[in-house]
């Protein structure tokens, strides 16, 4: 009898409960990486663009230009078009600031709104 209550571990309900629910988070985790990875490829090329010198001065059509080929050329950045970019120029200090979302879709009719603000430079 003293053995039976000293024996402990997890029951197999136990188990099949924490593995359907390490599951669920895990897929729903690898739904939702890829639109902060994705925000983080568009913040860094912010960034460069605003601590590059030449851009300082600029045409608006050259940032953009730049953006295309170091976000969307290089890191296939799809959620953010270069137009879709607010470009700021005042005393020669550039600013670059964005609003975009991304729907991530779950499963069904059930889907996640992200709402990103890149900007740069940090204020």
């Amino acid at each position: 009898m003293n053995t039976i209550r000293k024996q402990r571990g997890v029951s197999l309900s136990g188990l099949l409960t924490f593995g359907a629910l390490f599951i669920g988070l895990s897929m729903i985790a690898f739904k939702v990486i890829p639109p902060y990875m994705e925000n983080g490829k568009i913040q860094g090329a912010f960034d460069t663009i605003v601590q590059d010198p030449a851009m300082q001065t600029a045409t608006p059509a050259e940032i953009r230009d730049s953006f295309y080929k170091r976000a969307v050329a290089i890191n296939n950045v799809t959620s953010l078009n270069a137009n879709d970019i607010e470009i700021d120029q005042e005393d020669g200090r550039l600013s670059l600031s964005a609003h975009y979302s991304a729907k991530v879709p779950l499963s069904g009719n059930v889907s996640l709104l992200f709402e990103f603000n890149p900007h740069a430079p940090k204020k």
